[in-house]
């Protein structure tokens, strides 16, 4: 997990804009190539079984 702060970092802030249509909502999570945003944690769970196990 890598948690960053979106006012702090523009690069990053600039990264949830991308996901979220230009808005800087967060939580944003990504995981992998999925970007999803106030994600439940259904959705983000089956995201890790798709695309990172080995973080379970």
């Amino acid at each position: 997990m890598n948690e960053r702060n979106i006012w702090e970092n523009p690069e990053d802030a600039d990264i949830v804009r991308s996901i979220a249509d230009g808005n800087e909502t967060v939580p944003t999570v990504i995981v992998g190539p999925i970007g999803m945003v106030n994600p439940s944690v259904k959705q983000v769970q089956d995201a890790l079984h798709q695309h990172a196990p080995h973080l379970l």
